[in-house]
């Protein structure tokens, strides 16, 4: 069992940065492909971005692509959402997730929800105009 919890959120100018943080619970953290995903109100969750396990190779959707990175403390059980140039667009409740193997291993599924399998309870990014 694996526990998540987001911390970093909060309400910040357009153009503005915040570093999103979540804490993984455990001592297979280094095993788990690590997601987050975005939801705003009435919209469906959305990927983000995700790292292997290793740290090793990152993938993003195309709309925040040079804007947000995403790194990995294995020796911390620590994932991060570093978020620049963060526009209103952005705003929503921000869901860090945990993917065991298999799924960790195979890259092509790091987008869709149904890969993870542990979920934090999310924290609010709200960028103003």
């Amino acid at each position: 069992q694996v526990q998540l919890v987001e911390s970093g959120g909060g309400l910040v100018q357009a153009g503005g940065s915040l570093r999103l943080s979540c804490a993984a619970s455990g001592r297979t953290f280094r095993r788990y492909a690590m997601g987050w995903f975005r939801q705003a109100p009435g919209k469906e969750r959305e990927f983000v971005a995700a790292i292997s396990p290793s740290g090793g190779s990152a993938y993003f959707v195309d709309s925040v692509k040079g804007r947000f990175t995403i790194s990995r403390d294995n020796a911390k059980n620590t994932v991060y959402l570093q978020m620049n140039s963060l526009k209103p667009e952005d705003t929503a409740v921000y869901y860090c997730a945990a993917a065991a193997p298999p799924s960790a291993y195979d890259s092509a599924t790091y987008n869709r929800p149904r890969s993870y399998d542990y979920w934090g309870q999310g924290t609010q990014v709200t960028v103003s105009s």
